[in-house]
């Protein structure tokens, strides 16, 4: 049967460049779908791994109860100073727990390419807010200085923001705050602006923290960490590892994009579907007397069918690389941004075996009818034929 059905496949594979045009039809079709696909999916996946990559994987993060954005937090200043005394806190070397009282807040900005007016995240930290982030480090200008009107800029907020370089001004509720220094983390606070927090709640109005940060002693004190502060009844907080909550975050970006996505997917698919399915009827149309001839040697329908269905998935599998290939040409590793965060659009080996699974399952839906009637295909068929 495995003899058989490589010699019908080989029977056919020979007799492509007969069919170019009609054959193309599948190859360029899938291209489209999986290149357009993988376009989009290149951000779900940046923004994804740009949450993973976020913060101290050693910290946790203390914000209001039934939260579900960091930026909609609110943690009264009495509430977050008792944050920074609960057990398992790591100390510094002055015996100040490693802990930082933050805010986050949204505000306006416009694409350098576009011109089209996105949030950007502006995070007020403490003093021990800069220790929290191992990663950042200076590459312009110089840090904020506590006290100062003075924000800094991640490099990806300067590459894709106007008048975010050293120099310019962020306009905010009190006036008009200088961009004194660029930094990087490789993540996405490269995204955004960073200024000190006790100066930045008056300047936007307000009262309360958004988060608490606080690096642990060990990742064993998170348990009695949490639950100093959860059974408290003077707090009304959730407290997680930051990896648990970034992944969180990232989960619910990626739930309403992969919806968007695949919804769009699909309706491609459908229209490459039905141009699989009148390409392999051709295909088996213009083979009508060879299968028929093969059929009457003793060559088994289901030999036949199979080669029909390996001739469509090869085709499939060729244009899905194709558009494959394109996306991660034209998309991988480009500066993007999604609501108020900024990352690298990724187009991962992960989206490749995407488009290779897209690409089989709209060949099998495509080629079973046209395989059944070359399965079915008999003496008198080619006959009639000629």
């Amino acid at each position: 049967m495995i003899r058989q059905i490589a010699i019908v496949s080989l029977l056919g594979l020979r007799s492509l460049k007969t069919r170019l045009w009609q054959s193309s039809v599948i190859v360029i079709g899938m291209a489209c779908v999986i290149g357009v696909l993988l376009s989009m999916l290149s951000m779900t996946e940046g923004q994804h791994n740009a949450y993973l990559r976020t913060g101290d994987p050693r910290a946790a993060i203390v914000v209001s109860r039934g939260t579900e954005w960091e930026i909609a937090s609110t943690l009264p200043r009495d509430q977050a100073r008792m944050v920074l005394t609960a057990p398992g806190v790591a100390k510094d070397s002055d015996g100040a727990p490693i802990a930082d009282m933050g805010i986050t807040v949204a505000v306006p900005a416009i694409m350098r390419k576009s011109n089209i007016r996105q949030p950007i995240l502006l995070r007020g930290v403490g003093a021990k807010g800069v220790m929290l982030q191992p990663t950042l480090r200076m590459v312009a200008g110089h840090m904020f200085r506590p006290g100062s009107r003075e924000l800094i800029a991640g490099v990806r907020a300067k590459d894709q923001f106007k008048d975010m370089d050293i120099g310019s001004k962020v306009i905010l509720p009190n006036g008009e705050w200088p961009i004194v220094g660029t930094y990087v983390t490789g993540d996405l606070l490269d995204g955004q602006l960073l200024g000190d927090a006790e100066t930045l709640m008056p300047a936007l109005r307000r009262k309360t923290y958004t988060t608490v940060l606080a690096r642990l002693q060990s990742p064993a004190a998170f348990d009695s960490f949490r639950r100093a502060l959860t059974g408290n009844p003077a707090l009304e907080v959730e407290v997680m590892r930051v990896p648990e909550w970034n992944s969180k975050i990232s989960k619910d970006f990626s739930a309403f994009l992969h919806v968007f996505v695949y919804g769009v997917g699909a309706i491609l698919a459908i229209g490459a579907l039905f141009g699989c399915f009148n390409t392999m009827y051709a295909a088996v149309g213009s083979r009508t007397q060879e299968i028929a001839t093969l059929r009457a040697l003793g060559y088994s329908g289901f030999a036949v069918a199979v080669s029909v269905l390996l001739e469509a998935i090869l085709l499939s599998v060729s244009g899905a690389l194709i558009g494959a290939s394109i996306a991660w040409g034209l998309y991988d590793g480009v500066p993007s941004g999604f609501a108020s965060d900024v990352f690298t659009l990724t187009v991962s080996p992960a989206l490749f075996v995407t488009a290779v699974l897209w690409a089989i399952a709209v060949a099998l839906l495509g080629g079973i009818l046209p395989s059944l009637q070359a399965a079915g295909s008999t003496v008198s068929d080619a006959l009639r034929a000629r």
